[in-house]
């Protein structure tokens, strides 16, 4: 099977939340090949990355539930995916 690129966009709770430690959260629970702050709005900034998982079914749903449990994260969106 070969590889996917995942690009996902994190949103935190809140302008408040320490985007730092949702960084080093993400990166201890996937391997991140990139990372960056990407401003949304009124102080808000949501987290962009791009992780490499295999291509077998789930393996997207999966990694976005990972992030999903992490403190001060609202939600986790694919949006989009790509065969490398």
């Amino acid at each position: 099977m070969g590889k996917v690129a995942l690009i996902l966009r994190v949103m935190p709770k809140s302008p408040d939340i320490d985007l730092a430690k949702v960084k080093q959260a993400i990166q201890e629970r996937v391997k991140v090949e990139d990372i960056r702050e990407e401003p949304i709005g009124f102080g808000l900034k949501a987290l962009k990355l791009a992780v490499i998982v295999e291509d077998e079914a789930g393996a997207a749903e999966r990694v976005e539930v990972s992030l999903q449990d992490i403190i001060g994260v609202e939600r986790v969106e694919t949006i989009e995916a790509t065969l490398t």
